[in-house]
């Protein structure tokens, strides 16, 4: 029998449009419109992210840092990525 899940973040699935985030037993999308860094990263690299804080999350291949905030409610911060 499996053990308990130790897990709180995960990236359940990756299409063309944006990918998903298990995250604290919810799930989040981040659509590549919003998120423009992800667009073209390789999938390693998209599920390779850390949790350095309880408000935060970190890609290190991609040195992108995001609050988890932005991520809940990304028409609070405008601002994009020229990419």
């Amino acid at each position: 029998m499996p053990g308990t899940s130790t897990s709180t973040l995960e990236v359940t699935n990756i299409s063309k449009h944006g990918f998903w985030l298990l995250l604290d037993g919810r799930e989040l999308f981040l659509p590549f419109e919003d998120f423009p860094w992800f667009k073209r990263a390789p999938v390693e690299a998209i599920l390779r992210l850390e949790r350095p804080a309880p408000g935060h999350l970190r890609w290190p291949d991609l040195d992108v840092d995001l609050a988890i905030e932005s991520i809940e409610h990304p028409e609070r911060y405008p601002l994009k990525s020229n990419a």
